[in-house]
């Protein structure tokens, strides 16, 4: 069965991302540390093949099971949590980082289909196929036979990509390839936040950056990632200043100033309201669960 070599090949993951040795290519297994799965996530496909996650996008929650595959298209904070099996078996899950560069080649040689109405957001889960499964099977193969990786993962990862765009949510990999696109205008714009946190933010900069109108692109940004600009930025410093203090890079004031906050009691604030508890409270807690 497929899934069950599948289970077989990615049980050599730890509980972070293990690479592969196979380009873009990821596995993780197990309890992963909290910190660690709330983050930015990069455009990917990602495939459960045991347990269960639970991903929150802005106002959005998704749960995803066995044989269920997400596509995240633009870098999105998100914050999630993952579960053992009903039978106490670890999850496990399998990534592809997506190449836009590679997703463009990749659909220049395919004919451009009618456009599906579908566009709605950066991020969607769905349930997977019996030869999207089987194209991974061969790709993670690739582990024991390392001669092979560079004859054969670039067509194994072209044939990923292939299932993909015969399957509900093709439209996001064309979104990504595509130049002008509102989700690639979009994504130019989030680029530079993700580059440009700490700084000021200029909405009315954004929209031209993205050839918006300022209410088009309010409209655009927030169907991509379930958050208004302001709201990301936000997202993004709160993230950003979760790993600086669990790294000790600082403390709760110095790390605040350092991603764009001018006042400390905001700070404390608004981290509270996003990860529950406040900064020093928060980081102790998360060094005794996994010390």
């Amino acid at each position: 069965m497929q899934l069950t070599e599948l289970r077989q090949l990615a049980a050599r993951a730890e509980n972070r991302r293990t690479e592969t040795g196979i380009p873009r290519v990821a596995m993780v297994q197990g309890e992963i540390p909290e910190h660690q799965l709330s983050a930015v996530y990069e455009p990917m496909i990602n495939l459960i093949l045991c347990g269960s996650k639970t991903m929150t996008v802005g106002d959005r929650t998704y749960q995803y099971d066995p044989a269920t595959y997400f596509v995240m298209s633009v870098d999105l904070p998100v914050v999630g949590s993952v579960h053992s099996s009903a039978k106490g078996e670890p999850y496990l899950a399998i990534s592809l980082t997506l190449s836009p560069p590679v997703v463009a080649d990749f659909l220049a040689d395919l004919p451009v289909p009618a456009d599906s109405g579908l566009h709605r957001s950066g991020f969607s889960v769905a349930p997977v196929t019996a030869e999207l499964l089987d194209a991974w099977l061969r790709m993670l193969r690739l582990m024991d036979k390392p001669d092979e990786i560079a004859a054969l993962a670039p067509a194994y990862e072209r044939e990923i990509l292939f299932r993909v765009l015969q399957g509900p949510l093709g439209w996001m990999l064309r979104d990504i390839a595509m130049p002008d696109t509102a989700l690639s205008r979009i994504a130019v714009t989030i680029q530079w936040l993700r580059e440009n946190f700490a700084e000021r933010l200029s909405i009315d900069s954004l929209a031209g950056m993205a050839a918006m109108s300022v209410s088009a692109f309010h409209r655009h940004f927030k169907a991509v990632t379930a958050l208004s600009p302001l709201q990301y930025q936000k997202r993004m410093r709160l993230l950003q200043a979760r790993s600086m203090l669990i790294s000790g890079a600082g403390n709760a004031t110095s790390v605040s100033f350092s991603v764009g906050y001018e006042s400390v009691t905001q700070f404390s604030r608004e981290y509270a309201r996003f990860f529950g508890l406040p900064p020093s409270r928060d980081i102790a807690r998360l060094r005794d669960t996994h010390s």
